[in-house]
């Protein structure tokens, strides 16, 4: 079985494709198959959510590109933003992975979730997307704020 075991800092001529959904590639530890069927063990260094478009390193020098596999998400569309912002209060306070787009929110299909964002006046869409959820303010991007509080 070939071992994945770097995360490359930048984009490379990918030799494989591996595609995952979200849940996926939240793991550092995962045994899989490139999208040719070979049998691969991710053996990443932990904390690090994988995005479509990553890179990474095999042990045998190949380099893999990571790919957003399509999943059953929920689209939520509005042209008022202060709609939208509310939906992605109440999605928050629930601690649901949640994606932003202009006019748009996206989060894992749940048919509870669509109704409460239905009736918050948002138009919801259960649709086959690939789903990039934010990283969140202090998992990735932010660390800027962590280091308000070294000194």
């Amino acid at each position: 079985m070939l071992e994945i075991t770097e995360i490359l800092d930048q984009p490379q001529h990918a030799d494989a494709v591996l595609t995952l959904p979200f849940g996926d590639r939240q793991r550092s530890r995962l045994r899989t198959q490139l999208d040719s069927g070979e049998d691969v063990g991710l053996m990443l260094p932990r904390g690090r959510v994988l995005r479509g478009g990553d890179c990474l390193r095999a042990s045998d020098g190949r380099i893999i590109e990571v790919r957003a596999a399509l999943e059953t998400v929920s689209t939520a569309y509005s042209g008022d933003a202060q709609l939208l912002a509310r939906a992605a209060y109440h999605l928050g306070n629930r601690h649901m992975p949640l994606q932003v787009g202009a006019g748009w929110l996206r989060y894992r299909h749940d048919h509870v979730l669509d109704e409460m964002v239905k009736g918050l006046g948002l138009a919801v869409q259960t649709e086959q997307a690939s789903f990039e959820p934010e990283s969140g303010a202090y998992h990735g991007g932010h660390h800027h704020l962590l280091q308000l509080h070294d000194h």
